[in-house]
């Protein structure tokens, strides 16, 4: 079997695992404080260009993001996003556990904009009745649940109207290294030190056993942030290895190696998959593509591959994920290729 379920199904870069190898036996303080985590901390400091950032690593993109939101809002307030958003869809009502509604509104390609958001503030009433939800954050991802991408002039635009609101802006970046590759890409990582108040650079489905790099611009958003983490349950123990993870992961730009690999063979997929004359379901750039299939097509393609369904389409037709990573070899994408 064949899998192209999602992108963290393997382990680790052999580099990330040799780097593991060698400070196995290196004793360190726990919790992050270590001189592994210090150094990867400077390094996301001099990659982002925010030479006063502060950097927490944190295991996954669920807990990342429960933590930033319920370290961000006040009891009352809330987070906006579109209804694709992980938040809305894929977190198991994770951020409404933590106090906090999920202001969800249906967006294009699972991009928000500034129309949508001062929409979501009207129904609000612009934040001013004390008896509704005060939507304080606005979240979005880079790539998307879709795939698609955000341009500069997209996230500057969100900058803008998230200040004209007084609203935090905060990038789930847990494909940040895919969309920062996929062709059509303008942003560069220092844009998102400029445009968002919080981010992450995603590293589990990106190669690494485990790890995201949040990354906090706001002054506002730093006080007692690792007093949250240790709350919600994030506070690492055997936190060094996140710090070993990344030095291995950001030295000679192995980190946008591996994002470019798993796009370049996810579209080689999108590719073929249109001159055979199939249907995308968006138009992703980067390593996720979504095809829509007959239920007959996706019977017959189930006994070789994994992949996963992502939306109806009518009674005959569904459409698939098909996901590729850092080791996603090409012969698999060939046999799959051959297969549609």
């Amino acid at each position: 079997m064949i899998s192209f379920r999602n992108d963290y199904s393997e382990g680790a870069h052999p580099s990330v695992l040799e780097a593991l190898s060698r400070s196995n036996f290196e004793t360190t303080c726990g919790y992050s404080m270590d001189p592994f985590c210090r150094h990867a901390a400077d390094t996301v400091r001099e990659l982002t260009d925010c030479p006063d950032a502060d950097v927490h690593f944190i295991v996954g993109g669920t807990l990342a993001n429960t933590i930033v939101i319920s370290a961000a809002l006040r009891p009352w307030e809330g987070v906006i996003a579109a209804t694709t958003g992980h938040i809305n869809v894929h977190e198991t009502g994770a951020i409404e556990s933590s106090g906090h509604k999920v202001c969800a509104i249906e967006a294009t390609d699972g991009k928000l904009t500034p129309a949508l958001v001062r929409e979501v503030m009207r129904i609000h009433c612009d934040g001013k009745d004390e008896h509704m939800v005060l939507p304080r954050m606005v979240y979005i991802s880079d790539a998307t649940e879709l795939g698609t991408i955000y341009t500069k002039a997209e996230l500057a635009a969100l900058y803008e109207v998230c200040r004209e609101y007084d609203l935090y802006l905060f990038l789930d970046g847990a494909r940040l290294p895919a969309a920062l590759v996929a062709q059509g890409n303008d942003l560069d990582i220092t844009d998102f030190g400029k445009y968002c108040d919080a981010f992450y650079i995603g590293g589990t489905k990106n190669g690494l056993l485990f790890g995201e790099a949040v990354v906090i611009t706001n002054d506002a958003l730093k006080p007692h942030f690792r007093n949250m983490i240790k709350q919600r349950g994030g506070m690492f123990a055997k936190g060094f290895l996140f710090g070993v993870q990344f030095d291995a992961y950001f030295k000679d730009g192995l980190w946008l190696d591996m994002a470019r690999h798993a796009v370049t063979q996810a579209q080689r997929i999108a590719k073929a998959a249109q001159e055979k004359g199939y249907t995308l379901y968006a138009q992703s750039p980067t390593n996720q593509v979504f095809v829509v299939l007959s239920h007959e097509k996706i019977a017959e393609l189930e006994k070789n591959f994994a992949f996963e369904a992502f939306g109806h389409v009518d009674d005959d037709h569904e459409a698939m994920r098909f996901v590729c990573s850092w080791a996603t070899k090409p012969e698999a994408v060939d046999a799959l290729i051959e297969s549609l």
